[in-house]
């Protein structure tokens, strides 16, 4: 019997053997070790964060445990230091807890990777069951508030620009709780100069529905295809602190998924803000905007809705950026044991391709289940890497398959500015020698240095914090928007930076991984160079803003101009 129900035929696929074996070999092909100089030095102890993250298990196994949590990165009291929120699970039933509920905890950045915890002070105690999360400014009030959604009712925060943070869920409309929760994004989706909400939901799950499974005669949990696909939901900003419902209108509840990770991009580059779901156990689902707020769901002829052979995958996080530096945004989207994490390229036009096989990027993939991941420029050498986080949701794997560790090394592969990666995890530090079963990671500079650093949320354990000591160090340049006309943070944008004959690209995106959150202020690295010809902004609204002549080594503020050009 398969360990979990998943990778389902096209209806019109074919798969030859030979096709298969090729791809296997393919994929698990890997380049000589470039020297990529990426290193990790694992400041989880030093950093004084006390987290433990609960999945509220029992031993009744029930499916909610083996999907949480996911993490966010963000300044939530604007000092200009990035902080953490960790999200965490509640008891179910069964269980026999003891001591005061979990709670999610927020941590402030001190400096000096010291973090303290200010969860009570900031008014985040509630003891929901968390699993995703996003961050924006909803309300445009300068300040970034939080959506959480969960396994129970969901919660919106609004930070009250103190330092605290109030629940406003019920006033403001965004209350869904019927479903169990998943990813979850900010977004302008009719170009408004407001703050959207799709909420990703993943099955229809209660604890009456809840059945055992053995596997081997082992205790097991069961697959999500058990309990079926739900519709997610989209929420349109009212302008005045509300929601309003429009998920049948929009054509968002036509389709109902399995939904894990989400990131909202435009993806065609017609100028609007798409939606794009990794679902687990089916096809994923692409929701191309019609710049309106309508939606059509496009999987099938974007390329995106299955790997290079027609079969469905068990997919966890999705994000997105430019690997190749073509100027279009590339995803890469992580998935199950015996699948391998993939890398779709854009062809342009709204057209992907699978080329993880031919990239090497699903090196080391094929026997983990692999979660959190993020497209990353580690060494700011001006080339996206990978970072993968792993293990295994089956806690007793090991008693009927010895391939697949449930507490697993996360991966890094590294990009060799050609068209390759290559597995480098191994001399990577002993960030990389960390083994437990991860879930949501998120990618951010903690220390204001310039090279991006990880955070990594693990099931049932404490999380683990890498610090990036990359060498050589090279040049970088993050850019920071203040929205006017538009939302506040420019969520939605598309930044362009051009050195000479070369070009970079990235968007601003609020919620993306696995359930989780970061890179509010896309980071792009500039190799030895010290400045760069020009940066040039398309706002969510398509207003176009150049800044010529700028030097490395900075953050850079584009605030958006009072009027539209």
């Amino acid at each position: 019997m398969p360990d979990r129900l998943i990778g389902f035929f096209a209806p019109t696929c074919v798969l030859p053997l030979m096709s298969m074996l090729t791809g296997v070999a393919l994929g698990a092909e890997s380049p000589s070790p470039s020297g990529s100089g990426i290193r990790f030095k694992d400041m989880s102890a030093h950093s004084g964060i006390q987290f433990l993250h609960t999945d509220g298990s029992s031993g009744q196994r029930y499916i909610v445990e083996t999907v949480a949590s996911g993490l966010a990165t963000f300044d939530f009291d604007g000092d200009g230091k990035t902080d953490i929120l960790f999200l965490n699970g509640a008891p179910l039933p069964g269980s026999n807890p003891k001591g005061p509920p979990p709670v999610n905890a927020l941590y402030r950045n001190e400096g000096n990777w010291k973090f303290k915890d200010v969860t009570q002070a900031a008014g985040l105690m509630d003891s929901a069951y968390h699993l995703g999360v996003c961050v924006g400014d909803y309300d445009g009030d300068g300040d970034l508030d939080i959506y959480l959604n969960n396994f129970g009712p969901n919660i919106l925060y609004r930070n009250n620009g103190n330092g605290t943070f109030t629940d406003v869920t019920r006033e403001a409309g965004v209350a869904v709780g019927k479903h169990v929760g998943a990813g979850t994004c900010f977004l302008d989706m009719d170009a408004d100069g407001d703050l959207d909400l799709f909420v990703g939901n993943y099955i229809d799950f209660s604890f009456e529905k809840h059945k055992s499974r053995r596997v081997n005669g082992f205790p097991a949990y069961e697959g999500p295809m058990v309990f079926g696909p739900v519709a997610s939901t989209l929420f349109r900003n009212n302008g005045n602190g509300t929601f309003t419902d429009v998920s049948i209108e929009s054509g968002i509840a036509a389709h109902p998924g399995t939904a894990m990770g989400v990131v909202c991009a435009d993806y065609d580059q017609d100028g609007d803000t798409d939606i794009i779901v990794g679902n687990d156990a089916m096809m994923n689902f692409v929701w191309e905007n019609n710049g309106k707020g309508q939606f059509k769901q496009v999987s099938l002829l974007s390329g995106l809705a299955y790997d290079s052979h027609g079969v469905g995958q068990g997919t966890m996080g999705v994000d997105c950026a430019d690997f190749d530096n073509d100027g279009l945004l590339d995803f890469h989207m992580t998935s199950y044991q015996k699948q391998w994490a993939l890398l779709y390229r854009n062809d342009g036009k709204g057209l992907f391709t699978d080329v993880t096989a031919r990239t090497g990027a699903g090196t080391g993939t094929y026997h983990q289940v692999e979660w959190g991941n993020g497209l990353v420029d580690f060494n700011n050498d001006g080339h996206r890497d990978l970072f993968i986080a792993c293990g295994h949701l089956q806690d007793n794997i090991g008693q009927w398959d010895d391939t697949s560790p449930y507490e697993a090394r996360n991966l890094l592969l590294a990009n060799d500015g050609k068209g390759r990666f290559t597995d480098v995890s191994a001399s990577a530090g002993d960030g990389l020698a960390v083994q437990r079963s991860s879930r949501g990671a998120a990618f951010d500079d903690l220390d204001n240095d310039g090279d991006i650093d990880v955070v990594v949320l693990n099931s049932r354990r404490e999380p683990t914090l890498l610090r990036n000591d990359s060498t050589p160090q090279n040049h970088w340049l993050r850019v920071r928007l203040r929205g006017k006309r538009n939302n506040r943070d420019g969520i939605g944008a598309t930044i362009r930076v051009f050195a000479g004959d070369l070009k970079w690209m990235d968007e601003v995106h609020s919620g993306r991984g696995y359930q989780s959150h970061f890179g509010l202020h896309p980071n792009f690295g500039l190799g030895k160079r010290t400045s760069v010809d020009r940066v040039e902004v398309r706002w969510p609204d398509g207003t176009l803003q150049s800044i010529q002549g700028v030097q490395a080594d900075q953050v850079l503020e584009i605030s958006e101009p009072s009027a539209r050009p």
